[in-house]
């Protein structure tokens, strides 16, 4: 089943939204994802829950464009989230996050949690998580460094054909995966997404000096944060830090997986968030 297609005017303009599932209305987007009617990986998780709307952020896909650098900021995007949810209708709304959308859930919660029904937040940081970690895979500590940047510039690279980027995007992935081999069962739908190139090299900038640790116990939302014991990407030293500083914030560690919890251990994600929303009623 495709994602309904929606455009949703605003008072910050038009956004591309597409929506799936039945239930209480819970947003789910990532920094700089295009996404289209085939859905999402981890939008779908929650599609037996709830009515699920994923956002094509401004700049990706047909969501309206910025006019000025500072509109791709993670605050500028959650003022645009903001205006999506009051054209729904909504009063309040779940916010579900991965990775890049897992910290802009963070600062959704520091700034409008009388918006927001619970947070849900799965392999992310509330600061940069490069630099202070060699668990990071980004760290050039760490030992799977060298591999991936080589796959990052492989990517980039104007030369390569279309057949070979698709493996070494493939490639990449494996790297965030406890168990490599499962990869083809994991990513087995037709589900397809492209990178806003824009938005990456702007959330690039603005990771430099990304850091909301202060902050978190302003969140009064509920909140759920998942992180897979491997995580090299966000390694779960940074959930366990949001779990200690968001009041009342509950952490699942998913022992059998890295980035990808939601795929890796499907059932228990399903169950530990349809356990937490039950508590929610």
């Amino acid at each position: 089943m495709t994602w309904e297609h929606v455009i949703v005017k605003t008072s910050r303009g038009e956004f591309e939204v597409f929506a799936k599932g039945v239930g209480e209305p819970l947003c789910v987007t990532h920094l700089y994802s295009e996404f289209n009617e085939t859905g999402d990986y981890f939008a779908e998780a929650f599609t037996e829950s709830n009515r699920v709307y994923l956002v094509n952020l401004r700049e990706a896909g047909n969501s309206e464009k910025a006019q000025h650098p500072y509109e791709l900021s993670m605050l500028e995007s959650v003022f645009d989230l903001e205006a999506i949810r009051a054209a729904l209708g909504f009063e309040q709304w779940g916010f579900a996050g991965h990775s890049t959308g897992g910290m802009l859930a963070v600062v959704y919660g520091i700034y409008f949690s009388a918006h927001l029904q619970f947070l849900v937040i799965a392999g992310a940081a509330a600061r940069e998580y490069m630099t202070f970690s060699e668990d990071c895979i980004y760290n050039p500590a760490h030992p799977l460094f060298s591999g991936m940047q080589e796959l990052i510039e492989n990517l980039k690279s104007p030369e390569s054909t279309g057949l070979q980027k698709q493996q070494w995007k493939i490639e990449r992935t494996k790297l965030s995966l406890a168990n490599p081999d499962n990869y083809e069962s994991y990513f087995s739908s037709s589900m397809t997404k492209k990178m806003s190139a824009i938005r990456m090299d702007y959330f690039n900038r603005e990771l430099q000096l990304f850091d909301t640790t202060r902050k978190l116990h302003l969140i009064e939302t509920p909140t759920l944060i998942l992180c897979g014991r491997h995580d090299v990407q966000c390694p779960l030293i940074y959930s366990q830090e949001m779990a200690e500083l968001i009041p009342g914030a509950q952490l699942a560690i998913f022992d059998n997986s890295n980035h990808y919890p939601f795929l890796e251990e499907k059932a228990r994600f399903h169950r530990v968030y349809k356990d937490y929303i039950d508590e929610l009623a």
